[in-house]
């Protein structure tokens, strides 16, 4: 170690570049969704313009969700080129803000949410909804508002556990490889 910094190998890949770490793409294109999220023009959607927005939020989620079943069939039959890690792990995060997004805009409307007022409203109700707590601090009150809350539970159930299975499958598969590689090297030498 010289001048404080960690040495660190990197590998170069064609055409001379560095190699970047998956868990460094990972958390870029994380952080990148949550700054969009923060910056998109969401006060334009709700009740201003609310077949948009109900069509936005279909599609986008619907391409999410089709994305999530493509990846999780690529750890089912265990395709070995797919980096399932790093796409599920950013599906899940996208799908979060997805919801957060919605909650926002339809927070507009009159009547649809007590105590749901800004961007970090919206993303507290998602995860206190998605990891079933419900403090009660916000509630949907308006029929959209519900159903929208009832759709993200179902899709929780359904999608997000499905992700979360196949990337801990993907992960133990990963550790027996190494380990039965490791032990086939131990023996042969």
């Amino acid at each position: 170690m010289r001048g404080g910094w960690p040495a660190v190998r990197s590998r170069v890949v064609r055409g001379g570049w560095p190699a970047v770490r998956p868990w460094v793409v990972r958390a870029g294109a994380a952080a990148g969704v949550v700054v969009a999220y923060f910056l998109l023009p969401l006060d334009h959607l709700g009740p201003q313009r609310p077949v948009l927005s109900q069509l936005l939020f279909a599609l986008i989620l619907t391409v999410v969700a089709v994305l999530l079943l493509r990846q999780i069939r690529h750890v089912l039959v265990d395709r070995p080129d797919s980096r399932p890690g790093m796409v599920l792990s950013l599906l899940i995060v996208l799908s979060v803000h997805v919801f957060s997004a919605t909650y926002y805009a339809l927070a507009k409307q009159p009547g649809e949410f007590t105590g749901l007022h800004t961007r970090v409203d919206a993303l507290y109700f998602t995860v206190v909804t998605l990891a079933t707590v419900g403090y009660g601090d916000i509630t949907p009150r308006g029929q959209s508002a519900r159903i929208i809350t009832v759709l993200q539970i179902a899709y929780s159930f359904v999608f997000l556990t499905a992700a979360a299975t196949a990337l801990t499958q993907r992960m133990r598969d990963m550790v027996v490889r190494r380990t039965d590689r490791d032990r086939d090297r131990d023996r042969a030498g």
